[in-house]
Order: structure tokens, then C-alpha cells, then sequence
């Protein structure tokens, strides 16, 4: 069974104020196993369910080696990375952008999902939104396993 897990919250606690638009806007770290047989590569997302506009998409990481156990913390807006690719976000930016709700809205749940894929996603364009990503990805999805973080801003 697919499971993801962060040294940085647990599930449904606060995601530590360094991940968000308010602290260094960088990724938490995330570790994963049970990576089903023919898994050709993982696809790691965060939306927040709770944005008043509809679902905010925050980052789709792809192309991640099914070989992979764990993706460090630290990835940015545009941050490159060699071994996987990543989407544009609802911020219009390439990469992760950290959870960002309105000031005064109750805490947002953000739902970290790790999918493991069966076959690669070779027809996204460069500059492919978040949300195109994971049209691309759905069919190929094996499995999937989700963590989900609460933040509020001050």
C-alpha cells in the first residue's frame, strides 16, 4: 500500500509556517514507500480544497523516479531540479508555491497526493499547467495515497 509521509507535519496538522507565502515559500520534505509493481513514475501534487475561487492548484511534480523514496524539502517557485520535471501553479509560476490563504479565512486543508503511475507522461507541452498534469496523468494512475496539511495566515 502507497503512503506518504512529511517530517514536517502529520496528517491534518498545521504545515509549519517556512512552506507557506508567509515563511520561505519552499516545499516540505516527503518521504513515500510501498511504491506498487509497475510503477513507471510518481506524481506529487498540493491543492488547496478550501480557496474561495474553487480548487487552488500549488504544485505537480512529475517524472519522479518510482526508484525515489523521499523528495527533499526546499523546492521554490522555479526551482530546477534534475530527475523530474515540474508544472506551472495557479501562481503562474513553474514549481511549488506554498500554501497562501486569504488573511481572516478558517485554516485550509492542503492535500498533498502522491500518485504512482503506469506509464510516463510524455505529451506534456513545456510550460504545462498543474491541472494539465494531472489530466495527462489520470489515466496511468496504479494508485494513490494523500497527506493533508491544515494553514491559516495571522
Amino acid at each position: 500500500m502507497l503512503t506518504l509521509t512529511s517530517p514536517d507535519f502529520k496528517m491534518g496538522e498545521t504545515i509549519p509556517e517556512r512552506f507557506t507565502c508567509d515563511g520561505e515559500n519552499l516545499s516540505p520534505a516527503f518521504g513515500w514507500t510501498g511504491v506498487p509493481d509497475g510503477t513507471k513514475e510518481l506524481l506529487l501534487v498540493c491543492d488547496d480544497t478550501d480557496a474561495p475561487g474553487g480548487i487552488f492548484h500549488h504544485w505537480a511534480a512529475y517524472s519522479i523516479p518510482p526508484t525515489w523514496s523521499a523528495l527533499r524539502a526546499g523546492f521554490g517557485p522555479e526551482t530546477l531540479e534534475p530527475g523530474f520535471r515540474q508544472a506551472i501553479n495557479d501562481f503562474g509560476k513553474p514549481g511549488y508555491g506554498g500554501p497562501c490563504p486569504p488573511r481572516g479565512d478558517k485554516p485550509h486543508a492542503y492535500h498533498f497526493r502522491l500518485s504512482a503511475l503506469g506509464d510516463h507522461i510524455t505529451s506534456a507541452a513545456s510550460g504545462a499547467t498543474c491541472v494539465e498534469i494531472m489530466r495527462l496523468a489520470q489515466p496511468y494512475i496504479l494508485e494513490f495515497t494523500e497527506l493533508v496539511g491544515m494553514y491559516a495566515r495571522k
